[in-house]
């Protein structure tokens, strides 16, 4: 086994995807370790430090074990290891249905075309609104989603503003609109955006709704 085609991981895990278009669907769970951002509401600190290092191989023999056809590369930020391109290559080659969940701060010309992204830009109470790498819009496609993950009415002014800047509504298959949990409540941003007729998606975490907020590998 080289160590040059390896990642730092977290873990892998089976569960139930809790966002997104494909919340409730079985999916398996690649968790790298290590993210460029440091966003205030992150509820996945737990991967800036350790993690072990395994194989491409290994990871993608560890996923298909799982028979479990769908499979989301997390973090962290996938794309700050080189061998994240690689490996979501692979698992397309296996036949299985890849998703990528990325902050957005890192380019995603290189992602497979196959990969749907999940693009997740960040709004000003994240702290890290500066991160966010305008470039990547024109990079998305029919088939990608665009998530803005909301602190507050500043955020959601600014997110819709982002949505209607770029026509994100008509560029990718769907823009979510996240509360952060325990900052707004989520009816109340239900009314922000049927006030605006904003054509997002509401949505919320649905594993914190299912177990608890602090709970790994669900």
């Amino acid at each position: 086994m080289s160590g040059t085609d390896q990642l730092r991981l977290i873990e892998v895990y089976a569960s139930v995807q809790g966002e997104s278009t494909w919340a409730g669907l079985p999916c398996v769970f690649v968790r790298v370790a290590g993210c460029n951002l440091r966003c205030v509401w992150c509820d996945s600190t737990f991967t800036f430090k350790g993690g072990e290092h395994r194989s491409v191989d290994a990871i993608v023999d560890d996923v298909v074990a799982r028979g479990i056809p769908l499979v989301e590369l997390t973090g962290g930020e996938p794309l700050v290891h080189r061998n994240a391109v690689p490996l979501m290559q692979r698992l397309v080659d296996r036949g299985l249905t890849v998703l990528l969940e990325t902050s957005g701060s890192r380019d995603i010309g290189d992602v497979p075309a196959e990969v749907h992204v999940i693009l997740d830009l960040k709004p000003p109470d994240s702290g890290e609104e500066r991160a966010n790498l305008w470039s990547n819009v024109p990079k998305l496609r029919p088939k990608d989603e665009v998530k803005f993950v909301i602190a507050s009415r500043r955020d959601y002014e600014w997110s819709r503003e982002r949505v209607r800047e770029h026509g994100l509504d008509e560029r990718v298959g769907a823009v979510l609109f996240s509360p952060v949990w325990g900052s707004v409540e989520p009816r109340v941003l239900v009314d922000w955006i049927m006030e605006d007729k904003l054509p997002v998606r509401f949505q919320l975490q649905m594993h914190k709704v299912v177990w608890p907020p602090d709970q790994r590998g669900v």
